[in-house]
């Protein structure tokens, strides 16, 4: 479509909501340009399974051009906004990865789903000794960490550094910090036994530490026991009340809520506590008056768009959003928020240009879902309460529904499967070669990876 009357959407990020919104727009009288830094969507609720070795990056992750190959209507940019300029309705573009962009791109309706990044809480030099696995980059990068470990454990013959080489503290207690925990433990006691000559990797210590007093907080409290229980069999010790005040190359340090310290020696700290908005979403708070939470979430209207910009939209994890009453409601940070939003701007776009007004958002909320392990699990499905396998079966097909493609559906059906009945994970490879950290806290800076839409 190159006709210069029809109507031009711009999309930032591939993410659940951008992904969305241009699906919604498929077949609409527009011209659709989809903006992200990178050249796939990312089934991020999974990447934790590739962080721990059960599946593989190109099995989560499918590429946007070939989502949209059959949609003429849909462009697709490899690029990043490095600004908005809103009176001209334009947005200002980097190339990445060496690729070349246009410096700018027009529009007529702007749809921006930047998403979010784990929060340190204003101690960012913890992300050096304190993974994320948010990105595909940063979950890679665990697996190295992960795996690593119980390599460096096996050749190293100082008992303490080997006990701190085996043990692995996962810092935040909700469904990615169980189900990182859960995974770690699974591949330690059971996918990992009898592997090495000098260790057992079942004498490692996952430990679970939560600021607030139970796992799951979003979860109702019969649950997040039943999530706690299963842990405990599995082998991790949830540490709840507990709030981190201390990483480093060699642990982590811990206030037990009395002010008293422990220190724990971890070599493997993964951080999945607390998320900040994407920067994208400040720099719209500056250009539009919007008001920021602590988070750096945008306040949006009750049609998810910029106060005093009707055009311009924004979604996920990076807004909150004005209720009828005046007041600010923040959704939760999951991808069935985003989905709604990206398809609910979709329709208001095709709305307007039909004439029509449209309702304001509302989100419909299904449920919440956490995996534990092998046919553990738990489950809150509209004030229905599930756990152990109904709920892990649920789970299952869920994420199966919502991953993008029919290949990667079969290629996880398969290895979930193989997974189940042989207890394996074909994917435990170190892919980076600089390896665990050095005994004496010298490391190469792991890659963080960048905005996850």
């Amino acid at each position: 479509m190159n006709d210069s009357a029809v109507h031009r959407v711009v999309v930032v990020g591939g993410g659940f909501g951008g992904l969305q919104a241009a699906l919604g727009l498929r077949r609409a009288p527009v011209q659709v340009t989809l903006i992200d830094r990178r050249n796939f969507h990312l089934f991020q609720p999974l990447t934790y399974q590739v962080a721990t070795g059960a599946l593989s990056p190109g099995e989560i992750a499918y590429p946007l051009r070939a989502i949209f190959k059959g949609d003429h209507n849909i462009r697709v940019l490899l690029a990043e906004v490095a600004d908005f300029d809103l009176p001209a309705r334009e947005l200002h573009l980097r190339p990445v990865a060496g690729v070349t962009a246009p410096a700018v791109v027009g529009y007529d309706s702007l749809i921006v789903s930047g998403g979010s990044q784990y929060s340190y809480f204003g101690h960012d030099d913890w992300s050096e000794f304190a993974a994320e696995v948010k990105s595909l980059e940063s979950a890679l990068a665990v697996r190295g960490r992960i795996l690593g470990a119980f390599e460096a454990a096996e050749s190293e013959s100082d008992p303490e550094r080997r006990a701190a080489w085996l043990t692995f503290a996962v810092v935040g207690g909700g469904p990615t910090g169980v189900e990182m925990a859960g995974q770690i433990a699974e591949l330690a006691r059971d996918t990992l036994r009898d592997n090495f000559r000098t260790i057992d990797p079942a004498t490692g210590r996952i430990l679970l530490v939560e600021a607030a007093d139970r796992l799951l907080t979003s979860f109702p409290p019969s649950l997040s026991a039943k999530a706690s229980r299963s842990l405990l069999k599995l082998g991790v010790t949830p540490l709840v009340g507990r709030t981190v005040v201390g990483v480093d190359g060699e642990g982590v340090t811990i206030d037990d809520g009395s002010g008293a310290t422990e220190r724990i020696a971890a070599r493997t700290i993964i951080w999945a506590a607390g998320v900040a908005a994407a920067g994208l979403a400040s720099r719209l708070g500056e250009l539009t008056g919007a008001d920021l939470d602590r988070a750096g979430r945008l306040a949006v209207e009750r049609d998810l768009t910029l106060p005093g910009h009707p055009e311009v939209f924004a979604l996920g994890d990076m807004v909150r959003v004005r209720s009828p009453g005046g007041s600010i409601a923040t959704l939760p940070g999951v991808a069935p928020v985003a989905m709604q939003q990206g398809r609910y701007a979709a329709r208001v776009i095709q709305e307007r240009l039909r004439g029509r007004d449209a309702a304001p958002f509302r989100y419909h909320d299904k449920g919440n879902l956490a995996t534990i392990g092998r046919g553990a699990a738990v489950a809150d499905i509209k004030g229905l309460h599930l756990s152990g396998l109904a709920a892990w079966t649920t789970w299952l097909v869920v994420h199966l529904f919502y991953l993008i493609g029919f290949e990667n559906r079969v290629v996880v059906l398969v290895q979930w499967f193989f997974s189940f009945a042989t207890h394996g994970r074909g994917a435990r490879l170190i892919t980076d070669t600089r390896g665990p950290r050095s005994g004496d806290g010298r490391e190469g800076r792991t890659g963080r990876g960048a905005r996850t839409p």
